[in-house]
């Protein structure tokens, strides 16, 4: 009878050994499951991110293309006013010339 009771107390400490693997095989899946839907959405998100800075880097491209096309006109306009300046100053001059006379 002993045996018997042994042999039942085995089998019962048995099923509770793979009754709680099945309960944390089925907590590790679940598990798993989330993880798989937090990572997916980690990648979405790193994608929107990605094309975000590229269109930020176009954006920057572009202005810094715009910047200096305008710098380049706003140094063609100062250069066009010193030329203006001196023809101005040339023309009083031969005003001062003639008022003189």
């Amino acid at each position: 009878m002993d045996l018997q009771l042994e042999d039942t107390d085995t089998l019962t400490g048995l099923e509770d050994r793979i009754l709680r693997a099945v309960q944390l095989v089925g907590k590790l899946k679940e598990e798993n499951a989330e993880l798989k839907e937090r990572l997916a959405a980690a990648e979405s998100e790193a994608r929107l991110a990605i094309a975000a800075r590229q269109e930020a880097e176009e954006s920057l491209a572009s202005y810094k293309h715009n910047a200096g096309k305008a710098e380049q006109e706003l140094e063609l306009l100062q250069a066009e006013r010193r030329q203006v300046k001196a023809r101005i100053e040339k023309l009083l001059g031969q005003m001062d010339i003639l008022s003189a006379s």
